[in-house]
């Protein structure tokens, strides 16, 4: 009996983080914002479809970075949307307050039927699409930079094959300069 209960107990917590990463699986719409996100990255200029390669090819050619980067932006689509919708009812429970006056504020705000009581349900829902656009807006900002470095680093270095490391090199240093000076540590 002690030993079925063991292995009962062990199989529910194997399981359990299965479940937990069930909401981290890339979907559909993931992947097709993953590619988005790609597309803007990769540029159209010849230093950043050079430094896009040199970020995500894995052979030799660097010809499947494309989507070695959907990949990537999928699977980070997937963890922001899933930390957004895990962070988003704190703020709304945050926002709600405990008063009766914060309470009727909050469904007099977020509450769409006759007695406001889908004012939570409301209010996770717009905080999870507010911080998945945060966290969409800061990838941007990513990527402009690394595209502004590729070109940076295009005219110090140029690109080909005998003077990619060095433009690999100067594209990480200077897109991690410009990240930190837009105030991202």
């Amino acid at each position: 009996m002690r030993k079925t209960l063991i292995l009962a107990g062990l199989a529910g917590a194997l399981a359990a983080p299965a479940v937990a990463r069930a909401d981290d699986t890339p979907t559909t719409t993931d992947r097709q914002n993953g590619a988005q996100e790609c597309r803007f990255e990769r540029g159209t200029t010849a230093a950043t479809r050079e430094a896009f390669g040199v970020k995500y090819g894995t052979n030799k050619n660097k010809r499947n970075a494309f989507g070695k980067c959907v990949s990537a932006k999928a699977r980070d689509e997937a963890q922001e949307r899933s930390d957004a919708q895990a962070g988003a009812p704190r703020a709304c429970r945050d926002e709600r307050g405990t008063t009766d006056a914060t309470r009727a504020a909050f469904a007099l705000k977020y509450g769409t039927n006759h007695n406001g009581k889908n004012a939570f349900g409301k209010c996770v829902s717009a905080k999870a699409k507010e911080l998945e656009a945060e966290a969409d807006d800061q990838d941007r900002q990513d990527a402009t930079a690394r595209k502004s470095a590729a070109k940076q680093c295009a005219k110090k270095h140029g690109t080909g094959a005998r003077k990619r490391k060095a433009f690999a090199k100067c594209v990480s240093s200077a897109a991690k300069t410009i990240e930190d000076e837009g105030g991202r540590s």
